[in-house]
C-alpha cells in the first residue's frame, strides 16, 4: 500500500523525488555536515535548474520546498554579464570607502596568471568586485558584442524590444 506523503505529489511508481542541501564544514581538523530537505526551509537556495526539473510536483504552494524553489530560480535569473557589458544596478551599491557607483561595465584583472571578473566604475573609472547577488535585478545599457557587430546590434535591438513590457 503506497504511503501518501503530505507535500509532494507521489509519482505514478509510488516514489517522491525531493531536494535536501547538505552544508560541509571543515575546522579545527573535524569535519561535519548539516542537512537539510527542501521542506524544512533551507537558506542555501543555489540549486541548478536543471537539479530542480527532476523534482516532483508540490501539493502546497505556500510551502518552503516553494519557496526554496523560488529562490533558487531567483539566484539562476541572476544574469552573467560578458566582458564589455555596461550595466545599471538596480539600486546602487555603497562601496568600502562610503561612495556609492550604479552603473558598470564588466571587465576583469589577472591575478596568479587567472582572469577575475570585475566591474570598472563608470563615473570614477576605478575596479571593484560585485557579489552575483548585487547583480539582480540588474539591466543592461550596452552590449560589446552588440558594438562590435552591426548584425549583432540589430539582433539585441529587436531582443530588448521583445523583452520589453506592453
Amino acid at each position: 500500500m503506497p504511503i501518501e506523503d503530505r507535500t509532494y505529489v507521489t509519482d505514478a511508481d509510488g516514489s517522491i523525488t525531493f531536494g535536501a542541501v547538505f552544508l560541509t564544514r571543515y575546522d579545527e581538523g573535524c569535519w561535519g555536515y548539516k542537512d537539510m530537505e527542501e521542506s524544512a526551509g533551507p537558506v542555501e537556495s543555489r540549486a541548478p535548474l536543471s537539479l530542480l526539473a527532476l523534482l516532483s510536483e508540490l501539493k502546497d504552494p505556500d510551502s518552503y520546498a516553494n519557496a526554496w524553489r523560488q529562490r533558487c530560480r531567483d539566484w539562476a535569473a541572476i544574469p552573467d554579464y560578458d566582458e564589455g557589458d555596461k550595466i545599471k544596478l538596480a539600486a546602487p551599491v555603497t562601496l568600502t570607502d562610503g561612495s556609492t557607483c550604479q552603473i558598470v561595465t564588466a571587465t576583469h584583472y589577472r591575478r596568479g596568471g587567472q582572469k577575475r571578473r570585475c566591474y570598472r566604475i563608470e563615473e570614477t573609472g576605478g575596479l571593484v568586485r560585485l557579489s552575483k547577488a548585487s547583480l539582480a535585478g540588474s539591466e543592461l545599457l550596452g552590449s560589446a558584442k552588440s558594438e562590435a557587430s552591426p548584425v549583432l546590434a540589430e539582433f539585441f535591438a529587436e531582443r530588448s524590444a521583445d523583452d520589453a513590457p506592453p
